[in-house]
């Protein structure tokens, strides 16, 4: 790794190959489609800079132990399906070493493409689970397909099922999307996770697929927790509900491969940073003691 995007923790570990280490991190400083905040293509290397700040015991266990490989960054010159296709290329890699964990770090929210196209090519099904203030169901947005605001549309067409956590501002088009889509699209927004609480039983839907994969947009967390970010929409997630609810998709499902996008770093304001980073070692931590 250069000095810009050092290996995840390598402050504390090293000497980890491709073969060896079950989580491989892919940083993705994809920046395009923004439509508010930018700087989410400096998201990576702000994440990776705050992880050398990290402890190796997460509280409950070591998740480094599993062994955390970090690549070089995905190439995203060019326009996004250029950069879609070079993010599937990496994810496919990754996959062909064997039962291996990609977990990209974003950029914006539309390199989760390339990881669900790579996954879906394999022909294993797997459903999404998604965290986020805004739905991403437009078919198309400032002309685009390839918009931050399509990524779980594009999920749709290709059939897999998606399953949607705080969201709290979406378009009528996209009510219509999730209305005409009941057997792919199911969710529990912000409201009623706010004023409800978390299930105590089964979260996601019973005949909801067995492998899943987990995007997490930043924005799905509360701005008083996650202020660095392009839209901080008020009423998101707060910290121990996110590690409650990622705790019970581990128990419920089998948990494949994850990304966490969105982060738009701010000057001299190190704790959005490092609150990314936190929840990307944590959430390791609960994909190492569900298996």
């Amino acid at each position: 790794m250069n000095q810009q995007y050092p290996a995840f923790l390598a402050s504390e570990i090293s000497g980890q190959t491709p073969e060896q280490a079950f989580f491989h991190v892919i940083p993705v400083p994809f920046e395009a489609s923004v439509s508010y905040g930018v700087g989410t293509a400096r998201g990576p290397a702000a994440i990776l800079e705050a992880s050398q700040q990290l402890e190796t015991y997460d509280g409950f266990s070591c998740p480094c132990d599993l062994g955390i490989y970090t690549t070089d960054p995905v190439d995203c010159n060019g326009d996004a399906k250029t950069v879609i296709d070079a993010i599937q290329k990496a994810v496919t890699q990754i996959l062909s070493y064997g039962d291996k964990f990609p977990l990209l770090l974003g950029g914006e929210h539309t390199v989760t493409n390339g990881a669900i196209r790579a996954l879906h090519e394999t022909g294993e099904p797997f459903g999404i689970v998604q965290f986020d203030a805004h739905a991403d169901l437009r078919n198309t947005y400032e002309g685009s397909k390839y918009s931050h605001a399509c990524v779980m549309k594009r999920a749709v067409d290709l059939g897999i099922p998606v399953f949607q956590l705080g969201v709290r501002a979406l378009s009528l088009e996209e009510v219509e999307v999730r209305k005409n889509n009941p057997s792919l699209i199911s969710y529990i927004d912000g409201y009623e996770l706010g004023t409800q609480g978390i299930p105590a039983g089964r979260l996601l839907p019973e005949d909801f697929p067995e492998n899943v994969y987990v995007t997490i947009d930043v924005d799905g967390l509360d701005p008083s927790i996650m202020p660095a970010t392009g839209t901080p929409v008020p009423g998101g997630i707060g910290w121990y509900d996110m590690q409650q609810l990622l705790r019970k998709i581990a128990d419920e499902r089998t948990v494949i491969g994850a990304d966490i996008v969105e982060l738009a770093p701010i000057e001299n304001y190190h704790a959005a940073d490092f609150t990314a980073a936190q929840l990307v070692y944590d959430l390791m931590g609960i994909i190492q003691r569900s298996n």
